[in-house]
């Protein structure tokens, strides 16, 4: 699934929650860098509530991002953001 389809699958989904604005939940992985870790960081107000977890081993490091989206299109836009970022996973 190339990621037009994907995004487009997820809108759908999340279309069909009319309840707007809402709190959601956005999940990613990374390779344990501050770097990466801080332009995550900084695609996101400072409202969000960001929890971050390291890997047993430390090679990564799973990022957890909750924040009041006002529409499907909005979470849409912001995966987009985040997906410029070199080496970053959207769960």
């Amino acid at each position: 699934m190339n990621k037009d389809e994907q995004f487009k699958s997820l809108h759908e989904k999340l279309s069909k929650d009319k309840n707007w604005p809402q709190v959601y939940m956005f999940k990613f992985i990374i390779t344990a860098d501050n770097k990466k870790m801080a332009l995550v960081e900084a695609k996101f107000s400072d409202e969000a509530v960001i929890e971050q977890k390291e890997s047993s081993t430390g090679k990564y490091m799973s990022i957890t991002v909750k924040e009041v989206m006002l529409s499907a299109d909005d979470v849409i836009e912001k995966y987009i953001d985040v997906s410029t970022i070199e080496g970053v996973m959207a769960l």
